[in-house]
């Protein structure tokens, strides 16, 4: 059975950098679409991120555009999220999930991951 093992948070001030790591294990990574949630105390989960499984495009939220960086290393069944210039609001947790392809509203039908919690704050 597949599996998701997301990694990389923490705390960091304001203006910081953060870099998590999603590893997969039981499938073969190089066919799913990868994407980023996040769920802030008190709030809906919120799409992030997506990375197709075969083309690797790309796609963000308005919220992280020009901040946060997906990309993937098939060869290690990993997929890394980069966020810079990191705001208070970007306090969540934060989960990674597959898919066959990366969705209009970012929802994941596929397996998701335990989280890792990002705490932004000075």
């Amino acid at each position: 059975q597949g599996q998701l093992v997301e990694s990389g948070g923490g705390l960091v001030q304001p203006g910081g950098s953060l870099r998590l790591a999603c590893v997969a294990s039981g499938f073969t990574l190089d066919y799913y679409a990868i994407v980023w949630l996040r769920q802030a105390p008190g709030k809906d989960v919120e799409g992030v991120s997506c990375i197709g499984g075969g083309d690797g495009r790309t796609h963000y939220a308005d919220s992280v555009k020009g901040r946060f960086t997906i990309s993937r290393i098939n060869a290690k069944k990993t997929v890394y999220l980069q966020m810079n210039n990191l705001k208070p609001e970007d306090t969540a947790i934060y989960y990674c999930a597959a898919d066959n392809f990366c969705r209009d509203n970012f929802a994941a039908r596929g397996t998701w991951g335990r989280g890792t919690q990002v705490i932004v704050s000075s």
